[in-house]
Parts: structure tokens; C-alpha cells; sequence
């Protein structure tokens, strides 16, 4: 990301929730391209995730991919995305596309090696789905832990402060509270050094619902001026805020 100039530039755009214009960048690349168009729709499908708007695009964007794709890796990581924008629609409460989102994922997983690159970020949204739609804590445990030891060997710093916050909501559930403080930390640590400044917000609310309860307004508050900030995204933030009322 760092030797690149698109790279470079895509991810600042990104990093401040601007997917649409991330996108636009990479849209002239992404007309001829298979990983360019993947990599433009896994943007447009995280913007669905953070903002539940722009389905339509979201869906273009990985109907292109998807007629791109020319190789096994290729057509699993777009099955991959077309998993996770079922699972995003259907958590957020848009449609129900949770058999869509498990046929996606279970496409991705045939079609991606052990060792591929998508490898992690898949395990990681079949941790998601285990969690959020089957409600089974111990699967979505095990695929967390293979995401977070593949996040590790392949360097996918961000993906890490992924895998570190689930398993700390998971430790949370469980009351292991030192355990959920430790993951909740390394999250928001990660994400403050790499200026993930969408991610940062719901990072800082996770980290005070598992400190001691006099330094949990501080992280709220933080919490509350970054949502502001980025335009009151992610819009699923907003109700776990409400909850915990920042007075002053």
C-alpha cells in the first residue's frame, strides 16, 4: 500500500469512509482488470456494511467482477464479496439473504486454496455468519482464530484488528474480561496506527464496555466525536451509543 500512488490514495479515501470516491479511482482499471474490479467492489460492499446505502452499485460493481474473474482465486474472492453483501444485508435488517450469504461463502471456500490470500477474510466472514446469523459462539470462535492466525502469517495488519475485536466480543459474551480488554485494545491499537478513521469509533465503544466502569465515559465520549466526525457512520454505531448516553 505504502509504494504505490493508487494504492496509497485509494486507501486514505477508504480509511475516511469515502468508498464512492476510493471507487471512482479505481473504476478505469477495473473495466479491463480482475483484481482491480474486486478490489473496487469490495469497497462498495464494505460502504454497504458501514452505511447500509448503495446496494445497487455494490451489486453492478460485483456482477463485473465476477465476469472478470479468470482463475479459482479470482472467482472465490468475488464469491467471498457476494457473501458478505448477503450477510451485510441481512444483518442490518435490509433482506433476508442469509442462505444467499452461505452459498456465496461456501462457493469461496471451494474455490480458495488453504494457503490463498483470501483465505483469512474468508474464515473471518464465516466467523461472522456463525456469530450474527447462526448464533453458534464456538464455530464462529474457530473460524475467528483461523482468520487471526492467517491475518498473522500473511501481514493483514487490518484484517487483524478485525479478528482481534470479534474474538474480544466473544471473550466479552463469555464475561472473560481481562481477555476482552486485551483483544478490544489491540483492535483500536491497530486502527489508530494505521488511521483507520471509520473503524476507530466503534473500536473505541467496544474497549469501554469491557474497562472499569470510571474510564468507560472517556471512551464513549471519544467515541460519540468520531461518529459525529465521519457523519454519523458506521449507521449501526448509533443505537450502541444510544444505549450508553454521553452527558456533558
Amino acid at each position: 500500500m505504502d509504494d504505490d500512488p493508487l494504492d496509497r490514495a485509494v486507501w486514505r479515501l477508504r480509511s475516511r469512509g469515502c468508498w464512492d470516491d476510493a471507487a471512482a479511482l479505481l473504476e478505469p482499471h477495473a473495466a479491463r482488470d480482475a483484481a482491480a474490479a474486486l478490489r473496487r467492489a469490495a469497497l462498495l460492499v464494505e460502504r454497504c456494511m458501514f452505511t447500509a446505502t448503495g446496494w445497487a452499485a455494490a451489486e453492478d460493481a460485483l456482477r463485473a467482477a465476477e465476469a472478470l474473474a479468470g482463475d479459482d482465486d479470482e472467482r472465490g474472492g468475488a464469491a467471498c464479496e457476494r457473501g458478505h453483501l448477503a450477510y451485510a444485508a441481512t444483518v442490518l435488517g435490509v433482506r433476508d439473504r442469509a442462505d444467499e450469504a452461505r452459498s456465496a461463502l461456501g462457493r469461496a471456500a471451494a474455490l480458495l486454496a488453504p494457503a490463498a490470500a483470501g483465505r483469512p477474510l474468508l474464515d473471518f466472514r464465516r466467523g461472522l455468519m456463525a456469530e450474527h446469523i447462526a448464533d453458534s459462539p464456538d464455530s464462529a470462535r474457530a473460524a475467528y482464530r483461523r482468520a487471526h492466525a492467517g491475518a498473522t502469517a500473511q501481514g493483514d495488519t487490518l484484517l487483524l484488528s478485525f479478528t482481534w475485536r470479534h474474538l474480544a466480543g466473544l471473550a466479552l459474551r463469555d464475561g472473560e474480561l481481562a481477555e476482552a480488554r486485551h483483544g478490544f485494545a489491540e483492535s483500536l491499537r491497530i486502527r489508530e496506527e494505521l488511521g483507520f478513521l471509520v473503524g476507530t469509533a466503534p473500536a473505541l465503544a467496544a474497549l469501554a464496555d469491557a474497562v472499569p466502569e470510571e474510564d468507560a465515559p472517556r471512551l464513549r465520549a471519544e467515541a460519540a466525536r468520531l461518529f459525529r466526525l465521519m457523519g454519523g457512520v458506521p449507521t449501526w454505531l448509533a443505537e450502541h451509543l444510544s444505549r450508553h448516553p454521553v452527558l456533558g
